[in-house]
């Protein structure tokens, strides 16, 4: 229970403990945000680490501070996110063929699998695009891509064009918005509607196999 209020909290206070850590260990933070980043895309169980929430954060604190160079935190985050997802995909690709074989392995469904390399085979290489800026999906669908039939030459450049829009996208709008006084007011509400409007994509897309009419087919 201790661990689930503390996780919490960082999700809601994390401006004051991005400040803490660059007021604690200074250059090192670039390094802190750098494993922060690659564990969440290179890590298909860790998915629930603050990856939009903490570019927004990153780039207020950058702005504000100056103890962090923006445009250096943006190359370092883009390279942690590119990493990240080619671990992601190699793993993949290594044992998407055992979790085909079994109904489940660990919270990996065969189901999942599935669906998601016929979400793949319906929009192409946009899917890595648009997965990375929805929170867990980022860091299962690289991993999904590397079991399903992607290849690796059609995925890298769509991989690398998603973390170029990613990383300054969410940094940059925390860099020239985290410090207005409404914002700063009310930075829980703001990250909430970050994490919100990341998830919309997830919740029409269930909403939309929930009603939607199965097909009939005519003989």
């Amino acid at each position: 229970m201790d661990f689930i209020t503390q996780f919490i909290d960082i999700f809601l206070h994390l401006d004051k403990h991005l400040f803490q850590i660059v007021e604690d260990y200074g250059t090192l933070t670039y390094v802190i945000l750098f494993l922060i980043v690659f564990t969440e895309t290179g890590f298909v169980l860790m998915p629930l680490l603050p990856g939009d929430s903490l570019l927004f954060a990153t780039g207020a604190i950058a702005a504000s501070t100056g103890s962090l160079n923006v445009w250096l935190v943006i190359i370092i985050l883009i390279v942690a996110a590119l990493l990240g997802d080619n671990l992601n995909y190699f793993v993949g690709s290594k044992f998407g063929a055992e979790i085909k074989k079994r109904e489940r392995i660990l919270f990996l469904k065969r189901e999942y699998l599935e669906r998601t390399e016929a979400f793949y085979e319906k929009h192409g290489g946009s899917t890595v695009i648009m997965a990375r800026f929805i929170p867990i999906v980022r860091t299962v669908a690289p991993f999904v891509a590397g079991a399903g039939s992607m290849k690796y030459s059609k995925y890298i450049l769509f991989c690398i064009l998603g973390a170029i829009l990613w990383v300054p996208s969410l940094t940059l709008l925390g860099y020239f918005f985290g410090n207005m006084e409404f914002v700063k007011k009310n930075f829980e509400i703001v990250i909430f509607g970050i994490i919100g409007f990341s998830i919309l994509p997830m919740i029409y897309q269930y909403l939309k196999s929930k009603f939607s009419k199965p097909e009939t087919t005519t003989v």
